[in-house]
């Protein structure tokens, strides 16, 4: 019977360190080091402009993180609107820009919107833009 008592003993030992070193393991994952974007705005409204005008505006940002930001993608949701970024790490504490350009041709109201990827907090990030374009006064 005391055989039996240390078995079980020992198994309900073994048991209890398995779940705290797996506890303690995911602890250690979640405490990893990572970038945060931290945007002036999320939205920029062009307000109203006029046809053909200058359509790039810029989107700055600082890295508030306690790791380096890697933006590995920009993507305009059309082909009217296309960002562009600097491939640079952005260190912590270091500030960066997506630029976007808005084909003002278009005469009319738009919301369009820029979705980054990266290795930040937030791994996908969406910008928006918006605006109307007026026709030209004849």
């Amino acid at each position: 019977m005391n055989n039996q008592l240390n078995k079980k003993s020992y198994f309900v030992l073994s048991l209890f360190l398995l779940i705290f070193a797996f506890g303690f393991s995911q602890e250690e994952a979640t405490s990893e080091k990572v970038g945060e974007f931290s945007f002036e705005t999320d939205v920029i409204d062009y307000g109203t402009i006029q046809q053909d005008a200058d359509g790039v505006r810029v989107f700055k940002f600082t890295n508030v993180g306690d790791a380096p930001i890697v933006i590995t993608n920009a993507k305009g949701s059309c082909g009217c609107t296309v960002p562009t970024y600097s491939e640079n790490v952005i260190a912590p504490g270091e500030t960066g820009e997506i630029s976007v350009k808005y084909a003002t041709n278009r005469v009319g109201k738009f919301t369009k919107t820029v979705t980054l990827t990266s290795n930040a907090s937030e791994p996908t990030k969406e910008l928006r833009i918006k605006g109307e374009v007026l026709k030209p006064v004849e």
